[in-house]
């Protein structure tokens, strides 16, 4: 018996959909916690203090609990995701012009029209406007996720498809948070944290093969990007670029880090992430609150904008760019898929923390409610017309 439940446990673990599904649990265990009897004992867990000191005074890193998950253990997550993107860049579906086409142009249109709906329905609200990224994302291990436990019923090309999307996004949304997202930069911190990136390249010009050497200089880099102003997550994918592909004698140093960080992200770092910051407290929320402009904005971006800016681009392409549609798959399955994408839990409730950081806790409100409605709908919807065009063949 003990062997029967060993076993079911390393499948589960094993699974892609697993980290879908544990992300999905500790979303759901964030939201009744907060509206709960213990909702005081969660917001006094997130504002647990925690301090980092170096020398008398030379470095001083005092934050909470929230904050320390928020721009440590992302950096984590960051760095998973630059150690993807490099594999893919090298070596996967965006080694090639060819190859690279469809999930990149259907990145860029997924990422223009929910921002552009967004900003439509708050313009005029200086404010609000900041906002205007929030939407623009993609969680891969919500969507991806659903997709895997749709099993045989998605052709696996459209896995392929989504999995490339969501890191082109990933990408995007990187560069949206250096460029928009950054206040107060400090010349010299910067200065500093690039001399650590120059120490990355010559680490990669030595030709180290040894994992260490790239995390110890990778986390001296993301204390000077967060003195910086710039969002010290950006340390981790900087440190991820850096990790060569192949040691020359037929391994590789990249993928060996790729598989030992993936469980700890999708089984620690990114639940703990919907834990500290799918939390909302309902009380007294109506429709009408649903229905302001923010929350608004960023559901209708991942619902509408999502899916119209991916399947719309892709058309495009596919109609008079040379792309082809993915292999085995037509236009509903397509379009199933294009709704997956408006599926933009993790980095939406990111980017939506920068944006009104020190703006009230009315607009982190509004973004969690805007992410999970707009996440949850297009999730649902989605899912719907992939098993409705499944049971049709």
């Amino acid at each position: 018996m003990f062997n029967f439940f060993r076993r079911a446990a390393s499948r589960f673990i094993h699974s892609e959909s697993s980290g879908g599904v544990v992300l999905a649990l500790a979303a759901l265990l964030a939201l009744l916690v907060s509206n709960s009897p213990w909702s005081a004992v969660y917001q006094g867990f997130l504002a647990w203090p925690g301090e980092l000191r170096m020398g008398h005074d030379w470095l001083v890193l005092s934050k909470s609990l929230l904050h320390w998950v928020n721009d440590l253990w992302m950096a984590v997550f960051f760095f998973l995701v630059g150690l993807e993107i490099k594999r893919e860049m090298i070596e996967g579906e965006l080694a090639s012009r060819s190859q690279a086409l469809l999930p990149a142009g259907a990145a860029l249109g997924g990422m223009l029209v929910p921002a552009l709906i967004y900003v439509a329905i708050n313009w005029g609200d200086a404010t609000a406007l900041r906002g205007w990224a929030i939407p623009a994302a993609t969680d891969i291990a919500f969507a991806l996720g659903i997709l895997v436990l749709l099993g045989s019923r998605v052709p696996a090309s459209l896995k392929i498809f989504l999995t490339a999307v969501a890191i082109i996004d990933d990408l995007g949304a990187i560069l949206i948070i250096a460029f928009f997202y950054t206040d107060g930069l400090s010349v010299t911190a910067l200065l500093a944290g690039g001399a650590g990136v120059l120490v990355l390249a010559l680490l990669n010009r030595a030709r180290v093969v040894a994992i260490a050497p790239y995390v110890i200089v990778g986390l001296v880099i993301w204390v000077f990007v967060y003195k910086s102003g710039i969002h010290a997550t950006l340390a981790g994918v900087l440190t991820a670029l850096a990790i060569p592909l192949s040691d020359g004698k037929g391994g590789s140093p990249l993928k060996v880090a790729e598989h030992v960080l993936h469980p700890w992200v999708a089984f620690v770092v990114l639940p703990m992430f919907a834990f500290a910051n799918a939390g909302v407290s309902l009380e007294g929320v109506t429709v009408a609150t649903l229905l302001q402009m923010v929350p608004l904005g960023i559901a209708s971006g991942l619902l509408v904008g999502k899916a119209v800016g991916v399947f719309g681009a892709s058309w495009l392409l596919i109609r008079y760019g040379g792309a082809q549609l993915p292999a085995q798959s037509d236009w509903t399955q397509f379009f199933g898929v294009c709704l997956l994408c408006g599926v933009g839990f993790t980095m939406s409730l990111f980017i939506g923390a920068l944006a009104f950081e020190g703006q009230g806790a009315g607009y982190e409100t509004q973004v969690k409610l805007g992410v999970l409605g707009g996440s949850l709908l297009s999730g649902l919807l989605g899912t719907a017309m992939l098993l409705r065009r499944a049971r049709h063949l």
